[in-house]
């Protein structure tokens, strides 16, 4: 800028002071005639023209022989494809499908519990026992009544085979043989509904009801069993991700509070996009050896929906932005003994990670970028490079 402002001084002197008989600019201007005012024109262009050329000369000159001169000092690194994973960052939810709150079947006084909290359970096995009200005692009496059934029937059996009696009495004590069986396992079906088995392996993780409780079938709750091997997150994945979000991708889950880290992946992918958040849900499988992975344990999930072998990137802190809303960053070309002339790229980017981001247009492999003093300098500018990496 200074070169340029002596080199406008220089001209202006020379052109309005000129030599003796040489015409003003202001003459030639109020002649009004066209040729002359356009043959000045061309004069002064040539003369500054040439004043420019001996500028130039002078300066690379004066460079040449000042070595005491400054250069704005900057680091560069060298533009390197890398392996490239980007990771959509989500927030989920540990849930296990064998979480649930047990209920009776049948409506009487819980009588007996047979667990403890945090003792883990087999299939089937019984957690509790509700007073049957008397079915017990029934059941013995229809038990008594079947077996008369069976025996009347086996008889009227016999005699049949041999043609002795009618056939009315043989059906006769079938169906009443048959109908004896069928009060006995009814009753027994009732009575079942007294005894509160474990529907899966787990851990009773609460026991809600005492002994002695009046409990309604279908209410009242009267034990938590949990199984903690199955346990997945869940979570809810904007609609726009649907072609990267699959199952089989490849997920990053973090637990905060618990300090730890899992690689895994998503076994399912929901079909259903929720018309109210425009989103569909997920599910991440989770191992859990240690058991220390609980349900509506807040995790965060990091999805790989994007990857490139080869891509190109950079620090944010680089890029610059012009009044046009283009993007661009400065390299160093041309460098000698550390001394390089700075060029503006306009780039264009596309997805980040941390403080890394990738461009897809206006840089190649190999350019030197500046890092720090990239704020500082402008295009065209000669600049020292105190690091390149």
């Amino acid at each position: 800028m200074k070169n340029l402002f002596s080199l406008f001084v220089l001209t202006l002197s020379l052109v309005s002071c000129g030599s003796d008989n040489e015409t003003s600019v202001e003459a030639i201007i109020a002649t009004g005639d066209l040729k002359q005012i356009q043959e000045k024109k061309v004069a002064l262009e040539t003369q500054q023209a040439t004043l420019a050329t001996q500028l130039q000369l002078l300066n690379d000159k004066i460079n040449t022989l000042d070595t005491n001169k400054k250069w704005s000092q900057i680091t560069t690194f060298k533009v390197t494809p890398q392996h490239f994973d980007h990771y959509l960052e989500l927030q989920g939810n540990v849930s296990t499908k064998q979480n649930i709150v047990i209920t009776p079947e049948y409506n009487g006084i819980l009588t007996h519990i047979y667990v403890k909290e945090g003792q883990h359970v087999k299939k089937g096995q019984t957690l509790g026992k509700i007073d049957d009200g008397g079915l017990s005692q029934q059941l013995a009496q229809l038990k008594i009544q079947a077996n008369l059934a069976k025996t009347t029937f086996e008889r009227q059996e016999r005699l049949w085979q041999q043609k002795i009696g009618s056939e009315i009495q043989f059906l006769q004590a079938k169906s009443n043989y048959e109908s004896q069986q069928k009060a006995v396992e009814s009753l027994n079906s009732q009575i079942g509904k007294t005894i509160i088995k474990a529907p899966f392996n787990g851990t009773i993780d609460d026991i809600i009801t005492d002994p002695g409780t009046v409990v309604a079938a279908g209410a009242s709750q009267l034990f938590r069993i949990v199984n903690l091997n199955n346990m997945y997150i869940e979570t809810d994945v904007p609609e726009t991700y649907i072609n990267a979000v699959t199952k089989g991708k490849n997920v990053i889950v973090e637990f905060p509070i618990l300090g730890k880290t899992y690689n895994t992946s998503i076994r399912q992918a929901g079909s259903f996009i929720n018309p109210s958040n425009r989103t569909f849900k997920i599910e991440v499988a989770i191992p859990n050896k240690d058991k220390t992975i609980k349900p509506n344990l807040t995790a965060k999930i990091k999805i790989n929906d994007y990857t490139n072998e080869k891509a190109i990137l950079i620090p944010q802190s680089v890029i610059s932005e012009n009044a046009k809303g283009q993007q661009y960053v400065y390299s160093v070309e041309d460098i000698k003994d550390n001394i390089g002339i700075t060029k503006r790229i306009i780039i264009e980017t596309g997805k980040s990670q941390g403080d890394s981001i990738e461009v897809t247009e206006g840089i190649s492999p190999n350019m030197q970028i500046i890092e720090e003093g990239a704020r500082s300098v402008k295009a065209d500018q000669e600049v020292e490079i105190v690091t390149q990496n």
